[in-house]
């Protein structure tokens, strides 16, 4: 680990340190040989801290958090990097609070849920001289890069048909939670299709046509039209939607994309993702602002179409399911 006295060593502060992401943030600052010196959860229940960063200040009210930061900036110990994993609707005001205090952000997807929110925190970036990087850590994942490759090297006429499937199955205690507000988490299309949507996007260019088939609190589906695919997608938050029976003591999830019938199997592969994020953001290949909106314009349009019903061209799974 690197010494924390060297000039290379960069400080973070971490918001929501209490939640399910934020242990992959903690193992990536550790991992880098970076700092954690403050961190902020409204929940208490933070051992996680002692794994990682046991000397890190911790605080469960915003406005004591913000007054240790700004404290360290004006004795010149500010912090270089504030990592963000807060509920998706607090995402935006947390991003403003970083720049505020002069440090680079680190939001987990998605950065905002409306896409007028993009372009202002894009002219902030401009005002502060800040930058603000997101986590989209399957365009690192191998496999979806190697798919990308495949893609650009071959005939550019060339479009692709896609199954996109994704099921993720979820308890009661989920629709109780901000999650299961549509107003803070932006729907099941952007709390857990956002990164699928915008590896899509990223693999096989900008969206022609978009239909939706499907939108409930639990389940989405719809056909995209991209400039070199047609993408078929359903994402799902329900147990009875699994189209093959769970390992014991596995998690409950389904992930599939099929490329012309062809199975791409990328299941694993995602522990070290996050830390190979933060390599990238450090060494200024983050994932900015301007990368980042197309997918939040798409999945804002999802939420706001009006569903077909079974017309057109819907996922297969579509027809074994009771709407």
């Amino acid at each position: 680990m690197t010494d924390p006295s060297t000039p290379s060593t960069k400080t973070f502060a971490l918001i929501g340190v209490g939640g399910y992401i934020a242990p992959r943030h903690l193992r990536a600052i550790k991992d880098t040989g970076h700092i954690l010196a403050a961190a902020l959860d409204k929940n208490d229940s933070v051992g996680v801290l002692d794994s990682y960063f046991p000397d890190a200040h911790f605080f469960t009210e915003f406005e004591r958090f913000d007054r240790h930061i700004e404290k360290r900036r004006r004795r010149g110990e500010g912090m270089d990097y504030v990592s963000i994993c807060s509920p998706n609707y607090l995402h935006d005001a947390h991003v403003r609070f970083a720049l505020r205090v002069e440090a680079d952000a680190i939001c987990e997807k998605p950065l905002v849920i409306n896409p007028w929110n993009v372009n202002a925190l894009t002219e902030l970036e401009q005002e502060t001289g800040r930058k603000i990087n997101t986590i989209l850590q399957l365009r690192l994942h191998p496999t979806i890069e190697a798919l990308r490759r495949k893609v650009a090297e071959g005939p550019a006429e060339k479009v692709y048909d896609i199954d996109l499937t994704y099921i993720t199955s979820r308890g009661r205690w989920y629709h109780a939670s901000w999650k299961g507000d549509e107003s803070k988490s932006g729907g099941i299309a952007n709390n857990i299709g956002i990164h699928f949507f915008d590896m899509l996007i990223w693999i096989f260019g900008a969206v022609r046509q978009n239909f939706v088939h499907v939108r409930t609190p639990t389940r989405a589906a719809g056909f995209l039209d991209l400039a070199r695919a047609r993408v078929r997608w359903f994402l799902s938050l329900e147990r009875g939607d699994l189209p093959i029976a769970p390992e014991p003591d596995k998690p409950e999830t389904y992930r599939s994309i099929l490329v012309d019938g062809e199975e791409i199997e990328f299941s694993g592969g995602f522990t070290d993702l996050h830390t190979e994020s933060y390599r990238r953001i450090l060494s200024g290949q983050g994932f900015g602002t301007d990368t980042v909106l197309p997918s939040i314009e798409l999945v804002y349009d999802i939420r706001h179409a009006e569903p077909l019903g079974l017309k057109g061209q819907y996922h297969p799974l579509l027809k074994k399911i009771a709407l």
